[in-house]
């Protein structure tokens, strides 16, 4: 079955497009993401109809109205979306990071079947490794191969397809959610949280281990966050603010404030917040340090000094790009160095702020090429292609102005 939009859409004239991603609310960035991708769509195509593959239809149906249909894939028959296919003019993969072990072979089959049924696909700015499993390594090389379009969002993930023997153009942009723009988030919202409006405010993000990051040893990583949060209490006289990206994140707040020397000094965002809106929060800030890479992101997008914590290459590539400090990984014998970075990122701040916009601004033009790459071949499937005017439409990029330190 089908889920109906929360307010339903006239029929759309134009192509059907599938899109397909880790969706249904289980993590913010992911979340970014599909409303990127969707306004991407929505501006090459107007008249299309976009259908979401989500993971929970539901939470996919309340918070994406450019959506005007959505079809769950998990807890369904195979056939029940092996229905969707045929009817689809484009399937879109992605974006973000979900070509990886144990995850990687799930969409690729769905991927494959789209090809089968001779459906166009488009790899949007998808993020890839680790891959190092016989069956998921295989459906990489094989379904990519006979992608129309290969897009992905780091280098990290061209070098990782290269490795596991995917022999084909491959082009490298950024992550979708470089587009995403900011959503107010009021100080009757900050009071509501607990968040004292005014004072300093330093935004930390941490995560669970899993597939992604097994190499972390949780009270190692509790402990040195921890010990960041106390310096940065007593550097700057702040607050700190824990940002959540997705559930899990909250338990593991909650592990590094109990080892705060001044867990009084801090607080977990715990509200239900669009994308937009944590991104709009991150506008409040004067630092953050973090693990998640689109807390990372988002605090890039707001302008504000932030130091990634690099647990995976996505992390670390970021970093580079965005010509932060490229730390090698978060273990507790690095606190001596992971302070004097924050430290040095405090008051190196001013002179950096005009090479941080103008790398922002570089990274958010690499996001929409990937969506007039995806546009360029919209135009190929159809007669007559390109718009009105015979050129591809661009999503704007939001990137905050240079932003002054609270004194």
């Amino acid at each position: 079955m089908t889920t109906a939009p929360s307010h339903p859409h006239p029929a759309r004239p134009g192509p059907r497009i599938g899109v397909l991603g880790s969706y249904g609310g289980f993590n913010t960035g992911d979340e970014a993401i599909l409303t990127c991708v969707l306004s991407c769509l929505r501006a090459q195509r107007p008249d299309a109809r976009l259908v979401v593959m989500s993971r929970n239809a539901e939470h996919t149906r309340a918070h994406h109205p450019d959506a005007d249909e959505v079809v769950p894939w998990e807890g369904v028959s195979r056939n029940h979306v092996l229905d969707v296919l045929p009817g689809l003019d484009l399937l879109v993969l992605g974006g973000g990071g979900i070509l990886y072990d144990g995850e990687a072979r799930r969409y690729l089959r769905l991927v494959r079947a789209a090809q089968s049924r001779s459906v166009p696909t488009f790899a949007y700015a998808v993020g890839a490794g680790p891959l190092t499993e016989a069956e998921d390594r295989e459906a990489v090389r094989t379904v990519l191969a006979d992608m129309d379009d290969v897009v992905v969002r780091d280098e990290e993930s061209r070098l990782v397809l290269e490795e596991v023997g995917l022999e084909r153009e491959v082009t490298v942009t950024a992550d979708p959610a470089l587009l995403l723009g900011p959503e107010p988030f009021t100080e009757t919202m900050m009071r509501d949280e607990g968040i004292p409006v005014g004072a300093r405010l330093v935004g930390m993000s941490v995560r669970e281990p899993g597939r992604a990051a097994e190499k972390l040893d949780e009270a190692d990583y509790h402990a040195l966050l921890a010990d960041v949060a106390d310096f940065l209490v007593r550097r700057l006289d702040a607050h700190v603010v824990f940002l959540p990206m997705e559930r899990h994140d909250v338990r593991h707040a909650h592990a590094v404030l109990s080892h705060m020397t001044a867990p009084d000094k801090g607080r977990i965002l715990h509200g239900d917040y669009s994308p937009g809106q944590v991104l709009g929060f991150t506008r409040h800030l004067d630092v953050a340090v973090g693990m998640r890479l689109h807390f990372v992101i988002f605090a890039a997008l707001s302008g504000v000094p932030v130091l990634p914590l690099p647990y995976s290459g996505k992390v670390f590539d970021f970093a580079r790009r965005l010509g932060a400090p490229a730390l090698v990984g978060v273990a507790r014998e690095q606190a001596g160095l992971l302070l004097a970075e924050v430290d040095r990122m405090w008051d190196e701040y001013p002179r950096r702020r005009d090479d941080l916009r103008s790398r922002m601004r570089k990274l958010s033009a690499a996001a929409r090429e990937t969506c007039v790459r995806c546009g360029s071949l919209l135009d190929a499937l159809r007669e007559g292609g390109g718009t009105e005017d015979g050129t591809a439409a661009e999503a704007e990029p939001y990137v905050a102005e240079p932003r002054p330190l609270h004194a």
